[in-house]
C-alpha cells in the first residue's frame, strides 16, 4: 500500500468518524429537545390541574412524562451504540467497513430499559413524578 493509499484511508476513517460524531450530536440535542418538551407538557398539565382543582389532570400528567422518559431513554441508548461505533471505527485494525453505520455489534438486550434508569434520566425525570405525586397527595 502506498503512501497516498494509507493517507487517502486515515481521511476516509476521519470522514467516517466525523460522520458520526454528527449523529451523536443530533442525538443529544434531541434528547435536549424531549427533556425541555417534557418540561413544559408536565408544568403546563399541572398548573392547569392545581388551578381548577383537577386531581385526574395530575394522574393523567403521568401518561407523557413516562412517555418522554422512555423516548428519551431510547435516543440515550442510540447515542451509546453510535459512541460503540466510534470506538470501533477509530482503531486501526477495525473490521468496520468505511462509512458504514451499522450498529448491530454493540446492541444489548434490555438497551432502552437500561438507558432509561441511568442516573441523568432517573434524576431528571424521576424528579418530574415526584413533583406530580406531591402536587397530587398534597396540593389536589
Amino acid at each position: 500500500m502506498s503512501a497516498d493509499d494509507q493517507s487517502r484511508l486515515d481521511d476516509d476513517r476521519i470522514r467516517h468518524l466525523e460522520l458520526i460524531q454528527t449523529i451523536v450530536a443530533r442525538m443529544g440535542n434531541n434528547s435536549f429537545l424531549i427533556k425541555g418538551w417534557s418540561l413544559t407538557v408536565t408544568g403546563a398539565l399541572l398548573a392547569y390541574a392545581v388551578g381548577n382543582d383537577k386531581g385526574s389532570i395530575a394522574l393523567v400528567s403521568f401518561l407523557p412524562v413516562l412517555a418522554f422518559w422512555l423516548l428519551d431513554g431510547y435516543f440515550l441508548y442510540q447515542e451509546r451504540l453510535f459512541r460503540r461505533l466510534y470506538d470501533r471505527v477509530r482503531r486501526r485494525d477495525t473490521s468496520v467497513e468505511p462509512f458504514a453505520m451499522d450498529v448491530t455489534p454493540g446492541r444489548e438486550e434490555a438497551g432502552v430499559l437500561r438507558a432509561a434508569v441511568s442516573p441523568t434520566l432517573s434524576g431528571f425525570y424521576g424528579g418530574l413524578v415526584l413533583a406530580l405525586v406531591f402536587a397530587r397527595l398534597f396540593v389536589l
